[in-house]
């Protein structure tokens, strides 16, 4: 014979249960929510000694497609991509493809150097490296005593 130990604590199912619904469905439903309401492409944003970097995944666009501005301290991109309509004699069965325009912003401090933002998009993604500006250091100044 089997021992099979059974947990009827009701209290302590449902906070399990609750624990995994909110630990769960925020990262599931807000990815989906992000893509599909509100067209925004995943970005990730990476630190480094000298400057930020932005990758946006955007695939299926072309070079010309985005628009990157630095609006103050608000750096903007975008894109518009109209689909074109092709007149051919092919019968489409399923269309799942979609290029939708979207635009996404961030906030810009002092510690960029905006001058020297440069972007390039290679293999369908967007690449934005945004340099820290050089903190100069106080040059040490000795004084004497009279």
């Amino acid at each position: 014979m089997t021992l099979v130990k059974v947990n009827n604590d009701f209290s302590k199912s449902i906070d399990g249960m609750m624990k995994e619904l909110f630990n769960e469905f925020p990262s599931t439903v807000a990815k989906t929510f992000r893509e599909d309401v509100f067209n925004f492409p995943p970005v990730n944003i990476i630190e480094k000694e000298s400057a930020f970097l932005i990758e946006l995944a955007a695939p299926g666009f072309e070079k010309a497609d985005f628009i990157v501005k630095l609006d103050g301290n608000l750096l903007n991109i975008s894109t518009e991509k109209k689909e074109e309509i092709k007149d051919e004699t092919n019968k489409m069965i399923r269309k799942e493809f979609s290029y939708k325009s979207f635009k996404r912003s961030f906030t810009v401090d002092d510690k960029i150097d905006a001058e020297k933002i440069v972007a390039k998009y290679e293999n369908g993604i967007l690449k934005l490296e945004l340099p820290k500006k050089e903190i100069l250091k106080a040059a040490s100044k000795e004084i004497s005593i009279s």
